[in-house]
């Protein structure tokens, strides 16, 4: 993923349909270049979305959402549950809104645009949920982990998909939440789970 889809930058290019299905749901999304997984769900959100445990109701929080596969996704199966998503594509946050009304989940889904957490402040969720950007530096991964536990409900959790840094990710969890562990490891990508007390 080159380094300049992080920076704010909007890239334009052809938008195009493309539908998948996860969590027993069927879902639509225009996606674009410049934008993460233009094929459809990848493996890591797919794999993330298929192990992570969220309330089926509540507030959950997708963190650098792109076009929305994860928040979306969770939405449509859970119609009990209100979703938030940031992303600091201008581009991926116009891209998610569209696919929000596409995916008639509009009135549950919330997009915001920002860094990291810099759009939520006092804002908590039961869960958040990231493929986190590996290409921007492990520092935009730190950030999301060290951001979790001030946007987090007691007893709600970060869940993680990495597929290299886990260790990395697994120790900071640890050093800032007392539950942190390795979920499940499959096809070269680790889900990571860390709850606040």
């Amino acid at each position: 993923m080159p380094r300049h889809y992080y920076s704010g930058r909007k890239r334009r290019g052809p938008t195009r349909l493309v539908s998948d299905t996860v969590l027993g749901v069927t879902l639509e999304f225009y996606v674009a270049p410049g934008v993460f997984s233009t094929e459809g769900i990848d493996e890591g959100t797919r794999l993330l979305l298929e192990t992570a445990t969220v309330p089926e109701e509540g507030t959950v929080l997708d963190m650098g959402c792109g076009y929305g596969a994860i928040g979306i996704a969770l939405a449509k199966r859970y119609p009990g549950l209100r979703v938030v998503m940031v992303d600091v594509n201008p581009l991926a946050v116009e891209l998610a809104r569209r696919n929000a009304r596409l995916n008639r989940v509009e009135d549950r889904v919330e997009v915001l645009h920002g860094s990291l957490y810099e759009p939520l402040e006092g804002r908590v969720f039961d869960a958040i949920l990231s493929n986190p950007p590996l290409a921007a530096g492990m520092e935009t991964v730190l950030g999301v982990i060290r951001g979790a536990p001030g946007h987090l409900a007691p007893g709600g959790s970060l869940w993680l998909v990495m597929r290299k840094g886990a260790a990395r990710a697994l120790e900071e969890m640890k050093k800032l939440f007392p539950e942190a562990r390795v979920v499940k490891r499959k096809k070269g990508y680790t889900i990571l789970e860390a709850r606040r007390g």
